[in-house]
């Protein structure tokens, strides 16, 4: 959703900055790893505490993110095995990033939000589990609110601007709803074909 929005915003932007990476020989590839490892870091920094810290460090993440489809459509590589990969390395991603809250949480006793962390975790690869799954009895299945960039920036703007506890309960919630807001819109949209 949120790709929608500011699409044509951020392309001129990121055109730019992708062709100069591609002529210098960066691949999409390398930037999804740089991309992963980033998110590694913004998770140790939830693990100790720092939460302004990791909200901040996954937004980095989060622009490599962006640029590693980009750098792909420069260089005229973009490919099925490439969206998968980067696909799989976003799911790793995902979820470096809730351990390290989840832990930071857990080593502090807090239980309450431990367990929510862990709805979150579900809820998180639910969203993009039913997408994979739907997409094999229709055509496309992109509805929803909380895809992975919604997700990221309301997970960073509840660090940096101190509304942390209540980011995560709205991912709690949206993600299970955008879940099964795709389960429904499955089922509606395989009836409407096979009438």
């Amino acid at each position: 959703m949120l790709k929608r929005i500011v699409g044509n915003r951020t392309e001129e932007i990121l055109t730019g900055i992708s062709l100069f990476l591609h002529r210098h020989k960066i691949t999409p590839n390398n930037l999804t790893l740089i991309g992963l490892i980033i998110n590694g870091i913004a998770a140790y920094c939830y693990y100790r505490g720092f939460i302004v810290a990791g909200g901040i460090v996954i937004l980095l993440a989060g622009f490599f993110d962006m640029l590693d489809g980009a750098v792909a459509r420069a260089g005229d590589s973009g490919s099925k095995i490439g969206a998968f990969t980067d696909s799989v390395v976003d799911r790793y991603s995902d979820f470096l990033i809730f351990a390290g809250v989840l832990t930071y949480f857990a080593k502090n006793g807090d239980l309450g939000n431990t367990i929510l962390v862990l709805v979150i975790i579900c809820g998180t690869f639910l969203v993009s589990y039913v997408r994979a799954r739907a997409e094999l009895v229709i055509p496309k299945c992109a509805v929803g609110l909380m895809e992975r960039a919604e997700r990221i920036i309301i997970l960073a703007a509840g660090s940096i601007f101190g509304f942390f506890t209540i980011a995560l309960w709205f991912l709690a919630i949206s993600t299970h709803f955008t879940a099964f807001h795709r389960i429904y819109h499955t089922h509606k949209t395989n009836k409407t074909s096979r009438q």
